[in-house]
């Protein structure tokens, strides 16, 4: 059911309300998210637009208050807007911590030395009121939420457990695999999440974009395999083609995608080869970076 300002009742103690900030990477737009009732929780307030600012405080009954802000990651879609919303309401904002919080070793070296390019939508003026991490539980009226730390997508990025739920940010969604663009994105860091929520129970994902996907565990199995065949396919390229870049990879592999998201392509392709080179499974000439040619060792 939706109401005039654009918000979706999901199920008993649970609203959406979805940014007006559609594209081909955001699907119909941001998915913000209100748990509880009386005092809630916001899950990704998304973009700084006064709009969906206007439409989240909309969604709320009167003399409900927000209680806590909590964001997934601090992509420029996800949580600009968090500011606004906290001085708007007074709730504090929870996150991991700033955009560059939460990096290996190999990728906080390679983004010192700026060799990895990317950057792509991060909200690097975010910090959080308050830091959460792997472990904790927000308790309130609105029951327990867990949190989880799954990066991959990016580094500061959380997962968040209610009531059998899982709210998965961009790490996991429904129709459309996630873009891992480093040094803010590590292949082998969502690797290990998707594995990591293999193995859980929830009942049904909230993605931050698109519809909530009902089969959780069938889907992350579908994009753990599909990374696998990525890899595969990367690894016949250099096997045919040694000393191929990540772009030459790239226009090889994904040659029936629209040349507007091959940009995005060739991040994926180099977070898989800086993964394959961790894994000494591939080698760069030189220096690894964005350009380097690969090979097989």
């Amino acid at each position: 059911m939706e109401s005039e300002s654009g918000m979706h009742m999901l199920e008993p103690g649970l609203r959406r309300v979805i940014a007006p900030n559609p594209s081909p990477m955001t699907a119909q737009g941001t998915n913000t998210y209100i748990l509880g009732a009386g005092e809630v929780v916001v899950i990704d307030p998304g973009p700084a637009m006064p709009s969906h600012l206007d439409a989240i405080l909309a969604a709320l009954a009167p003399g409900e208050r927000i209680g806590a802000i909590l964001v997934t990651h601090s992509h420029r879609d996800h949580s600009p807007l968090a500011r606004d919303l906290a001085r708007q309401t007074g709730a504090p904002v929870l996150a991991a911590g700033p955009s560059d919080w939460g990096r290996s070793a190999t990728m906080a070296a390679l983004a010192e030395k700026g060799a990895l390019g990317g950057g792509e939508g991060v909200d690097h003026d975010f910090t959080p009121d308050q830091r959460i991490g792997e472990g904790q539980t927000i308790a309130g009226s609105w029951g327990e939420i867990a949190v989880l730390h799954t990066p991959g997508h990016m580094a500061n990025h959380l997962s968040f457990a209610w009531q059998g739920a899982l709210f998965t940010g961009d790490l996991v969604m429904g129709w459309s695999t996630s873009l891992v663009s480093p040094p803010d994105g590590d292949m082998g860091a969502f690797m290990r999440s998707c594995a990591r929520l293999s193995a859980r129970d929830d009942r049904v994902y909230f993605p931050g974009h698109g519809a909530a996907v009902d089969a959780p565990q069938a889907r992350v199995e579908t994009l753990i395999a599909h990374r696998l065949r990525r890899e595969a396919q990367i690894i016949a390229a250099l096997t045919a083609r040694p000393g191929a870049t990540p772009s030459a990879l790239a226009h090889d592999i994904y040659s029936d995608l629209a040349p507007a998201l091959l940009p995005a392509a060739v991040r994926n392709v180099l977070a898989h080869l800086i993964d394959l080179s961790e894994r000494n499974l591939a080698v760069p000439e030189g220096d690894l970076s964005a350009e380097a040619p690969f090979f097989l060792p």
